[in-house]
C-alpha cells in the first residue's frame, strides 16, 4: 500500500505542482441532487442515489491522489425540516450506501467516521453507520467523514457543553479553556482543519457546516451539480487551490 506522501508526490508531478500546493484535506459540501433531477424531469430521490453514486467515486478518486482526509455534509440538522417522504428517501439511501461501499472503503484500506449527533438517526441507520465505522476503524488510510445529522453551531455547543462538564468536575480550570481546548472536544478532534471547502451548484453560503474548522480553509465554488461532479471536477479545484497563498492572517516575507 503506497504512503500519502508517495501518492500526493506522484499527484504533484501529473499535475506539474509542488507538493505543498496540494491539500491534505478537502471538505464539500455537496449541492444540487434536487436540481440535476428537475432539469431531467426526474424524482428529487433519484437525484439523491446519483449523488450516493459520485461519493464513492470521487472517494476512490482522492484515495489515489493522496489526500488523507475527505469530509463530506452528508445530511444536515436543518435537513430535517424537509418533507417527510423525502427524508425518509434519503434515510434509506444512506442505510444503502452505508452498506454497499464497505467492500470499497476496505478495497482502499479508507477509515469511515461520523460527524454529528446520533440521537435522532433512524435505528437502521444508525446500526449500519455503527457497523461500517467498526469495520473499518482499523484501515490506515485515508479518512471519509460523514457529516450526517450534523450541524456547525451545534457541535460548538457539544463541545461547549463536554468542556463545562469537565470544569464543573474540576478536571479543568477556566484558564485552561482556549482554541485549543476548543478544538480538542470537537466531534473528531484528530481529523483536523480542511484545506480547501468545496461547494458545489454555485451556492454561495456555508450553510452551518464546520464553522469552528474552516477558519483558513480555501473555498472553491463551482456551477456543477454535485450528480455531475468528476474526478475532473477535483482536479480542477486543486489546481485553484494551488494558485492561492495561504497567509494565515500574516503577509508574505518578500512584502
Amino acid at each position: 500500500m503506497k504512503s500519502f506522501e508517495e501518492k500526493l508526490k506522484k499527484t504533484a508531478k501529473r499535475l506539474n505542482l509542488k507538493l505543498e500546493q496540494i491539500p491534505r484535506h478537502i471538505a464539500i459540501i455537496m449541492d444540487g441532487n434536487g436540481r440535476w433531477a428537475r432539469h431531467k424531469s426526474l424524482p428529487r430521490v433519484m437525484g439523491h442515489r446519483q449523488g450516493a453514486k459520485i461519493i464513492e467515486r470521487i472517494a476512490s478518486f482522492c484515495v489515489d491522489l493522496g489526500i488523507e482526509s475527505l469530509t463530506l455534509y452528508s445530511f444536515s440538522m436543518e435537513n430535517w425540516k424537509r418533507p417527510k417522504s423525502e427524508i425518509n428517501a434519503l434515510m434509506h439511501i444512506h442505510s444503502e450506501y452505508l452498506v454497499e461501499i464497505r467492500p470499497t472503503l476496505m478495497k482502499n484500506n479508507v477509515k469511515l467516521i461520523h460527524l454529528g449527533r446520533k440521537e435522532g438517526l433512524p435505528a437502521q441507520v444508525l446500526k449500519d453507520l455503527t457497523e461500517t465505522m467498526a469495520e473499518t476503524s482499523a484501515n490506515t488510510g485515508m479518512i471519509l467523514a460523514l457529516a450526517l445529522n450534523y450541524s456547525g453551531r451545534t457541535e460548538i455547543v457539544d463541545a461547549t457543553r463536554k468542556i463545562a462538564q469537565e470544569y464543573k468536575k474540576g478536571k479543568l480550570r477556566l484558564k485552561d479553556v482556549d482554541e485549543q481546548c476548543i478544538s480538542q472536544n470537537l466531534y473528531a478532534n484528530y481529523l483536523g482543519e480542511p484545506d480547501l471547502l468545496i461547494r458545489t451548484a454555485n451556492e454561495m453560503r456555508i450553510s452551518n457546516f464546520l464553522l469552528w474548522q474552516i477558519s483558513y480553509s480555501e473555498f472553491y465554488v463551482t456551477k456543477t451539480l454535485w450528480p455531475d461532479f468528476k474526478k475532473a471536477s477535483i482536479t480542477k479545484a486543486i489546481r485553484a487551490y494551488a494558485k492561492r497563498t495561504r497567509r494565515f492572517g500574516a503577509i508574505k516575507t518578500s512584502q
